[in-house]
């Protein structure tokens, strides 16, 4: 549905979408409705730039918002009754098969001064292989002067379906090692880096090492402060009390093969989520939004 705002794109073997309104420029990728570049005309990225992202089928792209639907991690980390509603002996792969599927564009509209953006995850007939549930997917974006995504799962079958869910975003950031994150003073953390161990957050966090941590009961709203650069990225959440932040420094960064060995210096993961005790059950009919507005403000 080509609009002023919309053009087509192709990168590699993806096809993708560019849209531009009001200053910034959002780029996403048709396989996942992965969006893989945001930033505001004048201005650093908000998004990581990783010049080593592969844009293959059937291959997650390594920066943006990857969708991780209808579980999240590694599928035998997530409760039991995210688990049970697979069937079939095939491998799951970890993250779901959201941000490998492809996607559809399902309208474009202006609302007053902001640019909307529909995009749909198709269900095929009898449910997606391994996971034969009636549930429809749709990614809303909202541009203005903040990105706003929205991931919203409306239950259409005849029985409760659970899931783990995260928007998993890769933000751009001058150096990790000299930034801060604000607002999980006294939050309680599962620390998957040092064997799953319960520990609480005390003031800013820092970044000195490998970083893999589930944040539970948080607030809506958590800032990236970037002195280098300026600037803190605001993040307000909506539908999740948990949050993911991850960054795998030296040893981890060097056995990927889609990030330069030095690429964690750059980039900070701060993921909207469900997972853990905060995953979704939705009765026949029922609907959930997950959703993170993106803001970057000159310190």
């Amino acid at each position: 549905m080509p609009t002023p705002h919309v053009e087509t794109a192709k990168i590699d073997e993806l096809d993708c979408w560019r849209i531009r309104h009001n200053g910034a420029e959002l780029m996403v990728a048709q396989q996942g409705a992965h969006i893989f570049s945001y930033g505001r005309d004048g201005e650093q990225p908000l998004i990581w730039p990783n010049p080593d992202a592969v844009f293959k089928q059937g291959k997650g792209i390594r920066t943006g918002v990857p969708v991780c639907w209808p579980w999240f991690g590694v599928f035998d980390r997530n409760p039991q009754s995210v688990k049970a509603m697979r069937q079939g002996d095939q491998p799951a792969g970890a993250h779901g098969f959201a941000r490998t599927a492809r996607w559809e564009l399902a309208g474009t509209e202006l609302e007053g001064e902001a640019l909307r953006v529909d995009l749909v995850l198709p269900v095929p007939t009898g449910g997606f292989p391994g996971w034969p549930h009636l549930v429809d997917l749709r990614l809303s974006l909202l541009l203005d002067d903040q990105l706003h995504i929205r991931l919203t799962s409306h239950n259409r079958g005849t029985h409760t379906v659970t899931f783990s869910q995260a928007l998993h975003t890769y933000f751009a950031v001058s150096d990790v090692r000299n930034v801060q994150v604000e607002g999980l003073d006294g939050s309680a953390y599962i620390d998957t880096a040092d064997g799953w161990s319960t520990k609480q957050q005390f003031g800013l966090l820092h970044f000195t090492g490998e970083t893999d941590r589930i944040y539970l009961d948080t607030p809506a709203q958590l800032s990236i402060i970037d002195n280098d650069w300026q600037r803190r990225i605001q993040l307000t959440s909506q539908g999740s009390k948990s949050t993911v932040i991850w960054n795998p420094w030296t040893e981890r960064a060097k056995a990927f093969d889609d990030m330069a060995d030095d690429g964690w210096t750059g980039m900070l993961c701060i993921e909207t989520a469900n997972v853990l005790d905060d995953v979704v059950s939705l009765a026949p009919g029922e609907s959930h939004t997950l959703g993170v507005s993106i803001a970057g403000i000159a310190l």
